[in-house]
Protein backbone atom coordinates (compact mmCIF):
# COMPACT_ATOMS: atom_id res chain seq x y z
CA UNK A 1 0.00 0.00 0.00
CA UNK A 2 1.16 3.27 -1.17
CA UNK A 3 1.71 6.44 1.54
CA UNK A 4 -0.31 8.60 -1.10
CA UNK A 5 -2.83 5.69 -0.60
CA UNK A 6 -2.57 5.55 3.15
CA UNK A 7 -3.22 9.56 3.62
CA UNK A 8 -6.24 8.97 1.44
CA UNK A 9 -7.85 6.18 3.19
CA UNK A 10 -7.02 8.25 7.06
CA UNK A 11 -9.11 11.05 5.31
CA UNK A 12 -11.95 9.31 4.13
CA UNK A 13 -12.38 8.27 7.86
CA UNK A 14 -11.85 11.38 9.48
CA UNK A 15 -14.56 12.91 6.90
CA UNK A 16 -17.00 9.95 8.37
CA UNK A 17 -16.05 10.79 11.96
CA UNK A 18 -16.83 14.54 11.21
CA UNK A 19 -20.13 13.59 9.96
CA UNK A 20 -20.70 11.64 12.51
CA UNK A 21 -19.60 14.34 14.60
CA UNK A 22 -21.99 16.93 13.34
CA UNK A 23 -25.05 14.62 13.87
CA UNK A 24 -24.07 13.69 17.30
CA UNK A 25 -23.81 17.51 17.96
CA UNK A 26 -27.04 18.30 16.72
CA UNK A 27 -28.36 15.46 18.82
CA UNK A 28 -27.10 16.42 22.13
CA UNK A 29 -28.66 19.87 21.45
CA UNK A 30 -32.26 18.18 21.29
CA UNK A 31 -31.52 15.95 24.45
CA UNK A 32 -30.30 18.43 26.72
CA UNK A 33 -33.88 19.97 26.30
CA UNK A 34 -35.35 16.43 26.49
CA UNK A 35 -37.65 16.09 29.64
CA UNK A 36 -36.61 13.05 32.10
CA UNK A 37 -39.79 10.66 31.39
CA UNK A 38 -38.78 11.46 27.19
CA UNK A 39 -35.37 9.98 28.06
CA UNK A 40 -36.33 7.10 30.29
CA UNK A 41 -39.05 6.17 28.17
CA UNK A 42 -36.16 5.65 25.82
CA UNK A 43 -34.27 3.70 28.05
CA UNK A 44 -37.13 1.66 28.38
CA UNK A 45 -37.53 1.31 25.21
CA UNK A 46 -34.08 0.42 24.76
CA UNK A 47 -34.39 -2.75 27.23
CA UNK A 48 -37.29 -3.80 25.41
CA UNK A 49 -35.48 -4.53 22.72
CA UNK A 50 -32.33 -6.03 23.98
CA UNK A 51 -34.62 -8.90 25.64
CA UNK A 52 -36.82 -8.71 22.26
CA UNK A 53 -33.69 -9.14 20.05
CA UNK A 54 -31.63 -11.79 22.51
CA UNK A 55 -31.03 -14.30 20.21
CA UNK A 56 -29.78 -11.77 17.27
CA UNK A 57 -27.32 -10.54 20.11
CA UNK A 58 -26.00 -13.71 20.98
CA UNK A 59 -25.92 -15.25 17.10
CA UNK A 60 -23.37 -11.72 16.62
CA UNK A 61 -21.65 -12.40 19.86
CA UNK A 62 -20.84 -15.92 18.80
CA UNK A 63 -19.26 -14.72 15.42
CA UNK A 64 -17.61 -12.40 18.12
CA UNK A 65 -16.20 -15.21 20.14
CA UNK A 66 -15.36 -17.49 17.30
CA UNK A 67 -12.95 -14.93 15.71
CA UNK A 68 -11.33 -14.59 18.99
CA UNK A 69 -10.68 -18.41 19.66
CA UNK A 70 -9.28 -18.33 16.19
CA UNK A 71 -6.51 -16.17 17.51
CA UNK A 72 -5.80 -17.76 19.99
CA UNK A 73 -7.07 -15.25 22.55
CA UNK A 74 -6.51 -16.24 26.41
CA UNK A 75 -9.50 -16.97 29.05
CA UNK A 76 -9.77 -13.85 30.52
CA UNK A 77 -9.96 -11.62 27.67
CA UNK A 78 -13.07 -14.51 26.12
CA UNK A 79 -14.91 -14.06 29.39
CA UNK A 80 -14.99 -10.44 29.11
CA UNK A 81 -16.03 -10.88 25.37
CA UNK A 82 -18.16 -13.43 26.03
CA UNK A 83 -22.69 -12.91 26.37
CA UNK A 84 -25.14 -15.17 27.28
CA UNK A 85 -28.50 -14.78 28.55
CA UNK A 86 -28.01 -13.74 32.05
CA UNK A 87 -25.39 -10.80 30.71
CA UNK A 88 -28.11 -9.90 28.29
CA UNK A 89 -30.71 -9.84 30.84
CA UNK A 90 -28.25 -7.78 32.98
CA UNK A 91 -27.97 -5.05 30.06
CA UNK A 92 -31.46 -4.84 30.00
CA UNK A 93 -32.36 -4.44 33.99
CA UNK A 94 -28.84 -1.87 33.98
CA UNK A 95 -30.59 0.02 31.40
CA UNK A 96 -33.45 0.28 33.16
CA UNK A 97 -31.94 0.30 36.58
CA UNK A 98 -30.37 3.56 35.17
CA UNK A 99 -33.96 5.15 33.83
CA UNK A 100 -35.20 4.93 38.00
CA UNK A 101 -32.47 6.88 38.78
CA UNK A 102 -33.05 11.18 39.79
CA UNK A 103 -32.62 12.86 36.28
CA UNK A 104 -29.43 14.75 37.13
CA UNK A 105 -30.29 17.40 34.39
CA UNK A 106 -31.17 20.92 36.16
CA UNK A 107 -30.66 20.13 39.86
CA UNK A 108 -29.50 23.61 41.19
CA UNK A 109 -26.51 22.74 42.92
CA UNK A 110 -26.14 25.88 44.98
CA UNK A 111 -27.83 29.16 44.93
CA UNK A 112 -27.78 33.05 46.89
CA UNK A 113 -28.49 36.22 46.27
CA UNK A 114 -26.26 39.19 46.40
CA UNK A 115 -26.39 42.48 48.33
CA UNK A 116 -27.56 44.14 45.06
CA UNK A 117 -30.37 41.82 44.55
CA UNK A 118 -29.20 39.22 41.88
CA UNK A 119 -30.13 36.16 42.61
CA UNK A 120 -27.53 33.04 41.60
CA UNK A 121 -27.70 29.42 40.51
CA UNK A 122 -25.07 26.95 39.66
CA UNK A 123 -27.40 24.58 37.95
CA UNK A 124 -26.42 21.00 36.17
CA UNK A 125 -26.40 20.68 32.66
CA UNK A 126 -24.78 17.90 30.52
CA UNK A 127 -21.39 18.03 29.10
CA UNK A 128 -22.44 17.93 25.05
CA UNK A 129 -20.85 14.82 23.54
CA UNK A 130 -18.73 11.77 25.07
CA UNK A 131 -16.68 10.20 22.67
CA UNK A 132 -16.51 6.37 24.73
CA UNK A 133 -13.40 4.42 23.48
CA UNK A 134 -13.28 0.85 25.04
CA UNK A 135 -12.13 -2.55 24.35
CA UNK A 136 -13.76 -6.56 24.58
CA UNK A 137 -16.58 -5.93 26.86
CA UNK A 138 -20.11 -5.64 24.63
CA UNK A 139 -21.85 -4.44 27.53
CA UNK A 140 -20.28 -1.67 27.82
CA UNK A 141 -22.12 -0.49 24.52
CA UNK A 142 -25.54 -0.39 26.59
CA UNK A 143 -23.74 1.13 29.44
CA UNK A 144 -22.61 3.87 28.02
CA UNK A 145 -24.84 4.72 26.02
CA UNK A 146 -27.49 4.42 28.44
CA UNK A 147 -26.10 6.81 31.04
CA UNK A 148 -24.80 9.39 28.43
CA UNK A 149 -28.83 9.67 27.13
CA UNK A 150 -29.99 10.16 31.05
CA UNK A 151 -26.96 12.26 31.37
CA UNK A 152 -28.86 14.43 28.54
CA UNK A 153 -25.49 13.75 26.57
CA UNK A 154 -24.88 12.59 22.87
CA UNK A 155 -22.27 8.98 22.55
CA UNK A 156 -20.04 7.94 19.75
CA UNK A 157 -19.32 4.98 20.63
CA UNK A 158 -15.92 3.18 19.55
CA UNK A 159 -15.55 -0.58 20.87
CA UNK A 160 -13.02 -3.14 20.45
CA UNK A 161 -12.60 -4.50 17.17
CA UNK A 162 -13.35 -7.98 18.92
CA UNK A 163 -16.71 -7.03 19.94
CA UNK A 164 -17.59 -5.26 16.70
CA UNK A 165 -20.42 -7.22 15.88
CA UNK A 166 -22.04 -7.75 19.66
CA UNK A 167 -21.72 -3.90 19.58
CA UNK A 168 -23.50 -3.47 16.50
CA UNK A 169 -26.84 -5.28 17.55
CA UNK A 170 -26.76 -3.47 20.68
CA UNK A 171 -26.27 -0.10 19.97
CA UNK A 172 -28.89 -0.97 17.23
CA UNK A 173 -31.16 -2.14 20.09
CA UNK A 174 -30.27 1.58 21.99
CA UNK A 175 -31.18 3.58 18.91
CA UNK A 176 -34.58 1.32 18.30
CA UNK A 177 -35.40 2.69 21.57
CA UNK A 178 -34.68 6.62 21.30
CA UNK A 179 -36.31 6.16 17.99
CA UNK A 180 -39.76 4.98 20.12
CA UNK A 181 -39.43 7.67 22.17
CA UNK A 182 -38.84 10.72 19.69
CA UNK A 183 -35.34 11.52 20.19
CA UNK A 184 -32.63 11.32 17.48
CA UNK A 185 -30.93 8.25 16.65
CA UNK A 186 -27.89 9.79 16.43
CA UNK A 187 -27.74 10.45 19.97
CA UNK A 188 -25.85 7.26 20.34
CA UNK A 189 -23.64 6.13 17.23
CA UNK A 190 -20.75 3.98 16.56
CA UNK A 191 -18.45 4.31 13.27
CA UNK A 192 -19.20 1.55 11.02
CA UNK A 193 -15.56 0.25 10.94
CA UNK A 194 -13.07 -1.58 12.79
CA UNK A 195 -10.23 0.27 11.49
CA UNK A 196 -7.47 2.27 14.34
CA UNK A 197 -7.32 4.98 12.56
CA UNK A 198 -11.25 5.78 13.59
CA UNK A 199 -9.85 5.87 16.92
CA UNK A 200 -7.47 8.12 16.01
CA UNK A 201 -9.74 10.63 14.31
CA UNK A 202 -12.33 10.92 17.36
CA UNK A 203 -9.27 12.04 19.40
CA UNK A 204 -8.93 14.74 17.06
CA UNK A 205 -12.60 15.73 16.66
CA UNK A 206 -12.34 19.12 19.16
CA UNK A 207 -14.90 20.73 17.53
CA UNK A 208 -17.89 18.09 18.33
CA UNK A 209 -16.62 16.27 21.09
CA UNK A 210 -16.06 16.90 24.08
CA UNK A 211 -14.89 14.65 26.64
CA UNK A 212 -13.16 11.39 26.07
CA UNK A 213 -13.81 8.66 28.22
CA UNK A 214 -11.66 5.44 27.39
CA UNK A 215 -11.92 2.05 28.86
CA UNK A 216 -9.07 -0.74 28.55
CA UNK A 217 -5.86 -1.89 28.86
CA UNK A 218 -2.96 0.14 29.48
CA UNK A 219 -1.63 0.46 25.64
CA UNK A 220 -5.31 2.20 25.37
CA UNK A 221 -5.20 4.77 27.69
CA UNK A 222 -1.66 5.59 27.01
CA UNK A 223 -2.70 6.04 22.98
CA UNK A 224 -5.57 8.20 24.28
CA UNK A 225 -3.26 10.35 26.61
CA UNK A 226 -0.92 10.66 24.20
CA UNK A 227 -3.17 11.21 21.29
CA UNK A 228 -6.05 13.23 22.20
CA UNK A 229 -6.97 16.84 22.39
CA UNK A 230 -10.29 16.87 23.85
CA UNK A 231 -10.06 16.52 27.91
CA UNK A 232 -9.77 13.21 29.19
CA UNK A 233 -11.36 11.21 32.25
CA UNK A 234 -8.34 9.25 32.96
CA UNK A 235 -9.19 5.19 33.50
CA UNK A 236 -5.45 3.83 33.96
CA UNK A 237 -5.08 -0.25 34.72
CA UNK A 238 -6.42 -2.11 37.54
CA UNK A 239 -4.17 -2.61 40.11
CA UNK A 240 -6.02 -3.06 42.76
CA UNK A 241 -4.69 -4.67 46.33
CA UNK A 242 -6.06 -6.05 49.14
CA UNK A 243 -4.27 -5.88 52.54
CA UNK A 244 -5.07 -8.61 55.20
CA UNK A 245 -4.51 -6.63 58.24
CA UNK A 246 -2.95 -8.69 61.53
CA UNK A 247 -6.40 -7.96 63.30
CA UNK A 248 -8.70 -9.39 60.25
CA UNK A 249 -10.89 -12.04 61.27
CA UNK A 250 -9.38 -15.55 59.51
CA UNK A 251 -12.54 -16.36 58.06
CA UNK A 252 -13.51 -13.08 56.27
CA UNK A 253 -10.05 -12.56 55.19
CA UNK A 254 -10.08 -15.65 53.16
CA UNK A 255 -13.87 -15.37 51.53
CA UNK A 256 -12.87 -11.72 50.79
CA UNK A 257 -9.73 -12.29 49.14
CA UNK A 258 -10.94 -15.38 46.68
CA UNK A 259 -13.74 -13.45 45.68
CA UNK A 260 -11.79 -10.10 44.98
CA UNK A 261 -9.02 -12.08 42.89
CA UNK A 262 -11.00 -15.33 41.49
CA UNK A 263 -15.07 -13.95 41.01
CA UNK A 264 -14.30 -12.25 37.82
CA UNK A 265 -10.10 -12.35 37.07
CA UNK A 266 -10.63 -10.24 33.70
CA UNK A 267 -12.54 -7.11 35.31
CA UNK A 268 -10.98 -3.74 36.05
CA UNK A 269 -11.92 -4.77 39.97
CA UNK A 270 -10.11 -7.68 40.46
CA UNK A 271 -7.55 -8.22 43.35
CA UNK A 272 -3.52 -8.14 41.58
CA UNK A 273 -1.54 -8.28 44.91
CA UNK A 274 -2.66 -9.29 48.21
CA UNK A 275 -0.56 -7.48 51.33
CA UNK A 276 -0.66 -9.85 54.15
CA UNK A 277 0.88 -8.76 57.81
CA UNK A 278 3.57 -10.71 58.59
CA UNK A 279 2.24 -11.29 62.69
CA UNK A 280 -1.06 -13.33 60.78
CA UNK A 281 1.00 -14.40 57.98
CA UNK A 282 2.14 -17.90 59.61
CA UNK A 283 -1.33 -18.92 60.46
CA UNK A 284 -3.54 -17.66 57.96
CA UNK A 285 -1.68 -17.24 54.58
CA UNK A 286 -1.22 -21.06 53.85
CA UNK A 287 -5.28 -21.21 53.76
CA UNK A 288 -5.22 -18.00 51.60
CA UNK A 289 -2.98 -20.41 48.87
CA UNK A 290 -5.41 -23.31 49.49
CA UNK A 291 -8.51 -20.95 48.61
CA UNK A 292 -6.57 -19.70 45.83
CA UNK A 293 -5.06 -23.10 44.02
CA UNK A 294 -8.24 -24.70 44.51
CA UNK A 295 -9.71 -22.40 42.17
CA UNK A 296 -6.90 -22.27 39.89
CA UNK A 297 -4.70 -19.68 40.80
CA UNK A 298 -1.49 -18.83 40.91
CA UNK A 299 0.54 -17.38 43.15
CA UNK A 300 3.54 -15.64 43.12
CA UNK A 301 5.47 -13.95 46.54
CA UNK A 302 8.11 -12.61 47.63
CA UNK A 303 10.84 -14.51 49.74
CA UNK A 304 8.90 -14.12 52.78
CA UNK A 305 5.93 -15.56 51.78
CA UNK A 306 7.55 -18.27 50.10
CA UNK A 307 9.19 -19.23 53.03
CA UNK A 308 5.50 -19.96 54.75
CA UNK A 309 4.37 -21.85 51.54
CA UNK A 310 6.66 -23.89 49.14
CA UNK A 311 3.30 -23.71 47.07
CA UNK A 312 4.19 -19.95 45.75
CA UNK A 313 6.45 -19.30 43.24
CA UNK A 314 8.63 -16.56 42.80
CA UNK A 315 7.51 -12.71 42.06
CA UNK A 316 9.93 -10.52 40.43
CA UNK A 317 10.15 -6.69 40.01
CA UNK A 318 7.27 -6.57 37.51
CA UNK A 319 4.78 -8.51 39.36
CA UNK A 320 4.47 -5.69 41.86
CA UNK A 321 3.35 -3.71 38.82
CA UNK A 322 1.40 -6.13 36.73
CA UNK A 323 -2.51 -6.00 36.30
CA UNK A 324 -2.65 -9.74 35.53
CA UNK A 325 -6.46 -10.08 34.25
CA UNK A 326 -5.45 -13.33 34.75
CA UNK A 327 -5.49 -16.03 37.40
CA UNK A 328 -2.43 -15.15 38.93
CA UNK A 329 -1.96 -12.82 42.24
CA UNK A 330 1.29 -11.55 43.85
CA UNK A 331 1.25 -11.98 47.60
CA UNK A 332 3.57 -10.19 49.63
CA UNK A 333 4.43 -10.08 53.51
CA UNK A 334 4.45 -6.47 55.17
CA UNK A 335 5.17 -5.24 58.60
CA UNK A 336 2.21 -3.58 59.47
CA UNK A 337 -0.46 -0.57 57.68
CA UNK A 338 2.34 2.02 57.26
CA UNK A 339 4.67 -0.74 54.93
CA UNK A 340 0.50 -1.58 53.62
CA UNK A 341 -0.32 2.39 52.97
CA UNK A 342 3.77 2.78 51.20
CA UNK A 343 3.02 -0.58 49.31
CA UNK A 344 -0.34 0.73 47.59
CA UNK A 345 0.93 4.10 46.86
CA UNK A 346 4.14 3.18 45.07
CA UNK A 347 2.41 0.34 43.43
CA UNK A 348 -1.01 1.13 42.88
CA UNK A 349 -2.74 2.99 40.20
CA UNK A 350 -5.20 4.87 42.20
CA UNK A 351 -7.87 2.58 41.18
CA UNK A 352 -9.21 0.25 43.85
CA UNK A 353 -8.00 -1.05 47.22
CA UNK A 354 -9.39 -2.64 50.55
CA UNK A 355 -8.64 -3.19 53.70
CA UNK A 356 -9.53 -6.51 55.96
CA UNK A 357 -9.02 -5.65 59.63
CA UNK A 358 -11.71 -5.28 62.87
CA UNK A 359 -9.34 -2.59 63.98
CA UNK A 360 -11.52 -0.11 63.04
CA UNK A 361 -8.78 2.61 63.74
CA UNK A 362 -6.31 0.76 61.45
CA UNK A 363 -8.80 0.85 58.76
CA UNK A 364 -9.43 4.69 58.80
CA UNK A 365 -5.77 5.21 58.48
CA UNK A 366 -6.02 3.15 55.59
CA UNK A 367 -8.74 4.37 53.48
CA UNK A 368 -7.58 7.99 54.44
CA UNK A 369 -4.00 7.66 53.75
CA UNK A 370 -4.01 5.47 50.51
CA UNK A 371 -4.56 7.39 47.05
CA UNK A 372 -7.19 5.51 45.31
CA UNK A 373 -10.70 6.10 43.75
CA UNK A 374 -12.00 3.57 46.05
CA UNK A 375 -11.37 2.29 49.31
CA UNK A 376 -13.09 -0.50 50.98
CA UNK A 377 -12.91 -1.86 54.28
CA UNK A 378 -13.90 -5.48 54.97
CA UNK A 379 -15.37 -5.76 51.18
CA UNK A 380 -13.99 -7.36 48.28
CA UNK A 381 -12.46 -5.07 45.35
CA UNK A 382 -14.82 -6.73 42.57
CA UNK A 383 -18.04 -3.83 44.11
CA UNK A 384 -15.73 -1.46 42.20
CA UNK A 385 -18.70 -0.99 40.07
CA UNK A 386 -21.19 1.89 39.63
CA UNK A 387 -23.86 -0.94 39.16
CA UNK A 388 -22.82 -1.52 43.03
CA UNK A 389 -23.06 2.16 44.03
CA UNK A 390 -26.72 2.44 43.06
CA UNK A 391 -25.18 4.73 40.36
CA UNK A 392 -27.21 1.53 37.68
CA UNK A 393 -24.23 1.67 35.57
CA UNK A 394 -20.93 3.27 34.86
CA UNK A 395 -18.83 3.59 32.31
CA UNK A 396 -15.63 3.07 33.65
CA UNK A 397 -13.59 4.20 37.07
CA UNK A 398 -11.85 7.75 37.05
CA UNK A 399 -8.50 7.13 38.64
CA UNK A 400 -7.50 11.04 37.65
CA UNK A 401 -8.60 14.14 40.27
CA UNK A 402 -10.15 16.36 37.79
CA UNK A 403 -13.91 16.32 37.57
CA UNK A 404 -14.64 12.96 38.37
CA UNK A 405 -13.46 10.01 40.31
CA UNK A 406 -14.14 6.77 40.76
CA UNK A 407 -17.18 5.31 39.47
CA UNK A 408 -18.51 7.55 36.30
CA UNK A 409 -22.20 7.64 36.17
CA UNK A 410 -24.97 9.16 34.89
CA UNK A 411 -24.08 12.20 37.27
CA UNK A 412 -20.47 12.56 36.61
CA UNK A 413 -21.62 12.60 32.57
CA UNK A 414 -22.86 16.78 33.42
CA UNK A 415 -21.02 20.51 33.94
CA UNK A 416 -22.68 23.27 35.61
CA UNK A 417 -23.68 26.55 34.53
CA UNK A 418 -24.45 30.02 36.41
CA UNK A 419 -28.23 31.25 36.04
CA UNK A 420 -28.18 34.65 37.07
CA UNK A 421 -31.75 36.37 37.56
CA UNK A 422 -31.98 40.32 37.85
CA UNK A 423 -34.75 42.72 38.04
CA UNK A 424 -32.96 45.74 36.18
CA UNK A 425 -28.95 45.50 37.48
CA UNK A 426 -26.41 47.32 36.02
CA UNK A 427 -22.98 47.44 37.42
CA UNK A 428 -21.43 50.89 38.16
Amino acid sequence: MTAAHDLSADSDIQDMMNGIGIAAKAAAQELASASADVKNAALHAAAAAVRARKDEILAANATDVASAQSRGVKGSFLDRLILNEDRIEAMACGLEDVAALPDPIGTVLAEWERPNGLKIARVRVPLGVIGVIYESRPNVTADAGGLCVKAGNAAILRGGSESFQSSRTILSCLQDGLKAAGLPEASVQAPPTTDREAVGALLRMIDFVDVIVPRGGKSLIERVQTESRIPVFSHLEGLCHTYVHAEADPQMARDIVLNAKMRRTGICGATETVLIDRDIAGDLLGSIVDDLTDAGCEVRGDSDAQRIDDRIVPASDADWDTEYLDAIVAVRVVDGVEAAIDHVNVHGSNHTDAIVTANEGIAERFLNRVDSGIVLHNASTQFADGGEFGMGAEIGISTGKMHARGPVGAEQLTSYKYVVRGAGQVRP
